[in-house]
């Protein structure tokens, strides 16, 4: 592996002397120890408890190894490539599989892997990206959706930033990034406006009669994906809001499509000596039939509504960060006997800057189930549950050093 990217990094230089205006290697390393508690209940007050620390990487945030380059054609028009690679300080691993959500994807350039046409009218953007709508759930998360202190409105989509799978509303593998995209980007100087407009294929084969399309799952409409974002943003004022639709599953032969359609809108204050934001998220599953709904599907359709209140506050050579967040969960049932399920947050931490470059930082957190959500910390080992227990709280904390080049 070691040579392998030593041999990309001498292709891209014998490049920029060539056709490239520019070519840089940049990167993260964050490496921390974590410790995790869950603790689950019963009616009656007897609890239970798993706990586990770890040596974790990603706290602050994701440790990468990144590629970008840029090239002048002339008229106006450039071209631009990236190439982000998650890399594994903890073990020394490159690569590898990185939680996409509900699922993970292998490779290399996993994060991100993005070739661009630059143009006066905007960027269009083609490859492995980043979904417009992540972008507010981390914009407007004090903790940048990382490590213990990430928001509950990103948990309960099913990513955690460490690539572990957590329990949430409805596992998207298709939150933070999607493959096989095409995107454009608005041009800067528009007096503070930009956006973004995502579209991905989902790479499935259609066949004609429609009775020769295999009968099995989710190889008809799933993984299409299409959203977008757009936003104002003057001095210290920052405002987005974003939508999108993601199809995660479908039967063919059934006549049924599995939708999430996703809304959030965030915003964000500096007032030199308090940075305050927040956001409101709203998600819906929709399951859509052609012809009669199977038997255990005449619920209506579930949504999760989320919230987030976040604070910095700058302190010599360091940052204060702070945030609460809740998620509660609407199953929309025909006949439903409890209150809905729903999970608080609160998350401190603070950030302290050696240099321009290389951060001390630790950050505490908890999370407080009711009404049988079962949501968890990053990473943190699974609830004791089953018979009459269930998920209480969970509690975490990292301590951990960051760098970048």
């Amino acid at each position: 592996m070691k040579k392998s990217l030593v041999a990309l990094a001498a292709m891209a230089m014998a490049g920029a002397a060539s056709a490239q205006s520019s070519v840089t290697l940049a990167g993260v390393v964050d490496v921390g120890v974590s410790s995790y508690e869950n603790k689950s209940e019963t009616p009656l007050g007897v609890t239970a408890k798993t706990s586990k620390t770890a040596l974790t990487q990603g706290a602050w945030g994701a440790s990468r190894l990144i590629f970008r380059g840029q090239e002048d054609l002339g008229g106006g028009l450039g071209a631009a490539f990236y190439l982000d690679a998650a890399i594994f300080p903890d073990d020394g691993t490159v690569g590898g599989n990185v939680a996409n959500s509900g699922s993970a994807v292998s490779g290399l350039f996993n994060r991100r892997s993005t070739v661009s046409l630059l143009t006066a009218f905007g960027e269009f953007r083609l490859g492995r990206d980043y979904t417009p709508q992540f972008w507010n759930d981390n914009v407007f998360d004090p903790f940048s959706t990382s490590g213990v202190g990430t928001n509950l409105i990103s948990t309960a989509n099913g990513y955690s930033s460490n690539g572990a799978a957590v329990n949430g509303f409805q596992a998207n593998n298709m939150y933070v990034r999607t493959s096989n995209s095409v995107g454009y980007f608005l041009p800067p100087g528009l007096g503070g406006l930009y956006g973004q407009v995502m579209y991905a294929f989902n790479e499935q084969t259609s066949y004609d009669p429609g009775n020769l399309t295999p009968n099995v799952p989710n190889n008809s409409r799933a993984g299409t994906y299409v959203g977008g974002r757009f936003g104002f943003t003057r001095e210290k004022f920052d405002v987005a809001a974003s939508y999108s639709s993601a199809t995660l599953a479908d039967n063919y032969f059934a006549g049924l499509t599995t939708k999430l359609d996703t809304f959030n809108l965030g915003g964000s204050y500096d007032f030199d000596v308090v940075k305050i934001m927040g956001e409101y998220s709203r998600a819906e599953l929709k399951t859509t039939s052609s012809g009669p709904v199977p038997n255990g599907n005449f619920n209506g359709q579930p949504t999760g509504t989320g919230y987030l209140l976040g604070f910095t506050i700058p302190v010599g050579p360091g940052l204060i960060r702070g945030s609460w967040s809740r998620v509660t969960i609407d199953p929309n049932r025909v006949l439903q006997f409890t209150d809905n399920p729903r999970a608080d947050k609160w998350a401190l931490g603070y950030v302290h800057n050696l240099s321009k470059r290389t951060a001390l930082y630790t950050t505490i957190a908890q999370i407080n189930n009711k009404n049988g959500y079962d949501l968890g910390l990053g990473n943190s080992p699974a609830y004791v549950l089953g018979g009459t227990f269930q998920a209480k709280t969970s509690r975490g904390i990292d301590v951990g050093i960051r760098t970048f080049f």
